[in-house]
């Protein structure tokens, strides 16, 4: 195998373009279990994903898990699926041209803006080869996960890592490593509840689902479970909402192991069951509605609630393609563009600044 792979054709004079990649997790390409088989099979082979070795983890994975798990996944992929397709990349695919529109209202028109999924398609080194050929020298990476984990964030700068590991002309690169506390994302999430309650009222309870990682990558170091609350807190304090009124739980649990608990489908029931009529559910750890929100949450634990003696369960739908939160995006990705922008007027600490300046220099004269 040819360590470096070829570069596009070179034409002097080309000027260099910034790029912006926005990654998510990713998803089959149909609900079958033809397609989740591959799908399942790279996700779950990702040593930062499951950190079982090697020896132990290849008989089950391939065994038992890739066997029986796809045909069941399968039928709850197509419990969400939709004319468009998946949820997840109809939203990210969606992101991106808004952001893309938000930009070039800003000022930023000559930003190529692009996206990927971290497992499936499209895949993070096709998108990169096409800001390669287009000509960016500059790529800034933007995961989609508001707050870090070593089996999210990371396992994208892993992959960026090993696309151009074959590179030979290398571009600059920044990464968005988390933006769990990001004023913009608290205030687009606190926005999005309270438009929530305009239309349906308040519950007794904001339940704030994020997903789950195992118990043991905490107790390692992993920031994960800090951020999730770091968020929470800020939402919490941002909707002025009295601490015993919001609960932060996990979903999405995945084996045997200890999970971050509490988790959230029994943490339902147990509201229910002291007497929570009503409850509110809401996953800030996902900008973009998925399985994991509309059928896990929305559906499983819609029914676990109710059967439990609940009468009310009001699912907050994820960002998605929110105004506030494309915003924030924008805000955020101008941030870290930083001197990379060849039009400074669209970074608003750039025009803070450069009022505060000319306010006092028209002072002194």
């Amino acid at each position: 195998m040819t360590r470096f792979w070829q570069e596009p054709a070179y034409v002097h004079g080309t000027p260099p373009r910034t790029g912006i990649l926005l990654v998510n997790l990713g998803t089959p390409a149909v609900p079958t279990a033809a397609a989740l088989r591959p799908y399942l099979s790279q996700f779950l082979s990702d040593p930062r994903v499951v950190e079982i070795p090697r020896l132990l983890w290849w008989p089950i994975l391939h065994g038992i898990i890739l066997r029986t798990r796809p045909a069941k996944s399968a039928k709850k992929y197509a419990s969400v699926w939709t004319d468009e397709g998946s949820p997840l990349k109809t939203h990210t695919e969606k992101q991106a041209k808004l952001l893309a529109g938000f930009l070039t209202n800003a000022g930023q028109p000559d930003l190529m803006i692009s996206w990927a999924m971290r497992y499936g398609a499209p895949s993070i080194r096709s998108r990169l080869d096409e800001m390669r050929a287009a000509g960016c020298t500059r790529i800034l990476v933007v995961p989609l996960y508001p707050q870090f984990a070593s089996s999210t964030t990371a396992t994208v700068i892993d992959e960026i890592a090993e696309c151009l590991r074959h590179w030979r002309n290398l571009p600059e690169i920044r990464f968005i490593r988390s933006f769990a506390d990001n004023p913009g994302y608290i205030q687009a999430l606190a926005n999005a509840v309270r438009a929530h309650w305009l239309r349906n009222g308040q519950a007794e309870m904001l339940v704030l689902s994020f997903h789950g990682i195992p118990r043991r990558a905490l107790d390692l170091g992993d920031p994960y479970h800090c951020e999730c609350y770091k968020t929470a807190r800020l939402l919490g304090e941002a909707l002025k909402l009295p601490a015993d009124r919001m609960l932060v739980s996990f979903q999405s649990r995945f084996g045997k192991a200890e999970w971050l608990q509490p988790y959230t489908q029994p943490s339902l029931e147990s509201l229910a069951h002291k007497g929570t009529r009503s409850v509110d559910v809401m996953c800030p750890g996902f900008v973009s509605d998925c399985l994991e929100t509309l059928e896990e949450i929305n559906i499983e634990c819609r029914e676990a609630f109710i059967h439990a003696g609940g009468e009310r369960f009001g699912y907050i739908p994820c960002l998605n393609e929110n105004d506030d939160w494309i915003n924030a995006l924008m805000q955020l990705s101008i941030t870290h563009l930083g001197h990379w922008l060849t039009d400074a007027r669209a970074d608003p600490t750039t025009l803070s600044l450069q009022h505060t300046l000319a306010t006092k220099r028209g002072a002194n004269n």
